[in-house]
């Protein structure tokens, strides 16, 4: 009897895992299957667009063919026609625009957010003026930037800045205001102080809303962009689709809107990398 026990807990473990082995196995095959399905329904737009623009069913005035693009998108690393700077020019110059505006606002923001959830007091001084900044458009901001800053990189910025800022204050905002009362009562209990209560009960139960906050921000920031670079801008990925549109050249159009989304795309999930890192134990994606 005393043999038959570890053998039966020997049995047990390595049935408990195979089982585990078949469930990874089976959520790499559906891994594999979801992605099969993505690109085959990318594949088919794809095919649709080029043979539609092939056809003359769409006009090719109007909308290049992919493989036109994406010849466009190769050719614009070495060639700077027809708006007179290179892809990589363009990026580096959008990229710093969009990060020095957001960046701003993230430093701003956050901890302005994370205060005005946590003291009534300054909630209710920040507040008033915050809700009436926050439904206007950062386009709206404009004329008054350029009659402030001027008509560069600080102007955009600036507007930049506005969009990214909005999204920061509200996610830090309700992240510490939704923190378990219970928590902050246990706090007090132990001995905590304010200080001590906001640093390590609050903030940390804000983390998973501020980091949606800045998700939010990073794609505000991007989608700004095109706007932000209409200020007399003599570079980047706005400034080419602008170029493209005065010349009638939706190939390039198209090259500007894939190198903004596909940045967007990089930079957010670099940011959801960083995020898993700072809220563990959480539903971070």
């Amino acid at each position: 009897m005393a043999n038959e026990k570890p053998s039966s807990a020997v049995h047990n473990a390595a049935a408990v895992s195979e089982s585990i082995r078949i469930e990874n196995q089976n959520r790499a095959r559906e891994k594999r299957q979801l992605f099969l399905i993505s690109l085959t329904s990318v594949v088919i737009c794809l095919l649709i667009w080029e043979i539609a623009v092939r056809t003359a069913l769409i006009n090719p005035k109007y909308l290049s063919a992919p493989s036109q693009v994406f010849q466009s998108f190769i050719t614009k690393f070495y060639d700077p026609k027809p708006d007179g700077a290179i892809l990589p020019v363009h990026f580096i110059s959008s990229l710093y625009l969009a990060l020095v505006g957001y960046f701003a606002a993230v430093i701003i923001g956050i901890p302005l957010g994370l205060v005005m959830g946590y003291s009534k007091v300054f909630y209710k001084l920040i507040n008033p003026v915050f809700e009436i900044v926050r439904p206007i458009p950062p386009i709206a901001w404009i004329p008054l930037s350029v009659i402030w800053l001027g008509i560069g990189t600080t102007a955009k910025g600036f507007i930049i800045f506005l969009a990214a800022f909005v999204p920061c204050v509200i996610n830090a905002y309700t992240g510490v205001h939704q923190t378990n009362p219970t928590l902050i009562n246990v706090a007090k209990t132990c001995g905590a102080n304010d200080w001590q209560i906001f640093t390590t009960v609050c903030i940390p139960s804000a983390l998973p809303l501020t980091f949606t906050g800045l998700r939010v921000a990073l794609g505000n920031s991007w989608s700004t962009l095109v706007a932000a670079e209409l200020l007399s801008a003599k570079a980047g990925l706005g400034y080419m689709i602008q170029q493209g549109r005065s010349l009638v050249r939706p190939d390039i159009i198209i090259v500007g809107m894939l190198s903004i989304g596909i940045t967007g795309a990089l930079l957010s999930a670099c940011l959801s990398r960083v995020e898993k890192k700072f809220v563990k134990g959480r539903n971070a994606r």
